[in-house]
């Protein structure tokens, strides 16, 4: 039986920033991750956690 991961708490993004740029991040619940548009980075969230390396993060494109 597969468990569904603990919910991300929105009250983190008052405090987290981007690690590259200092801006705020956005939440993107359909995919689980929080963006940078500054930077252009996407940080997975995983198991509720998110994890804020670059080197874990995905390119987005600039809109």
């Amino acid at each position: 039986m597969s468990q569904t991961p603990p919910p991300f708490d929105r009250h983190m993004l008052e405090a987290l920033v981007c690690p590259v740029t200092h801006a705020t991040l956005s939440y993107d619940a359909a995919r689980q991750e929080l963006v940078s548009r500054t930077a252009g980075l996407a940080f997975p969230i995983r198991a509720g956690i998110p994890i804020m390396l670059v080197s874990e993060a995905r390119q987005i494109k600039a809109d």
